[in-house]
């Protein structure tokens, strides 16, 4: 019961950020370009990696708190869903470009956001 209340916590804690997040994002840039969502996602993967290398070897978290974070937190404030439903609006739209750079974009940027937050997660004693 504890592990459910953790997660529905982290959950709720996640899609408000996100929600916060990509509004802050799309209020002050604009635009169709999903740029939200990007800045939502590479967070996201950043946090994620964080997370991820700071927890590998510890035991700080226990298990129901370690779900709370990287599936309740991360899984509501990470939005690939919408960033694929972006993209094929996008594509829909005749805006080749941009759904290519919001692919390509969030992809790559993400993974080296991952690996960055591991390597500096892994800094820390």
């Amino acid at each position: 019961m504890e592990k459910l209340l953790l997660l529905a916590l982290g959950g709720s804690a996640g899609a408000l950020s996100r929600y916060g997040l990509a509004g802050l994002v799309h209020k002050i840039f604009g635009g169709t370009f999903p740029l939200g969502t990007f800045v939502v996602n590479m967070c996201g993967c950043l946090f994620f990696g964080l997370v991820w290398g700071f927890l590998e070897n510890r035991t700080i978290l226990g298990p129901a708190a370690r779900t709370a974070v990287l599936t309740g937190f991360m899984g509501a404030f990470t939005t690939f869903s919408t960033y694929i439903f972006e993209s094929s609006s996008l594509l829909r739209d005749g805006q080749w470009w941009s759904a290519i750079a919001n692919i390509a974009g969030q992809t790559v940027l993400g993974l080296v956001l991952l690996t960055a937050g591991l390597f500096l997660a892994r800094l820390i004693p």
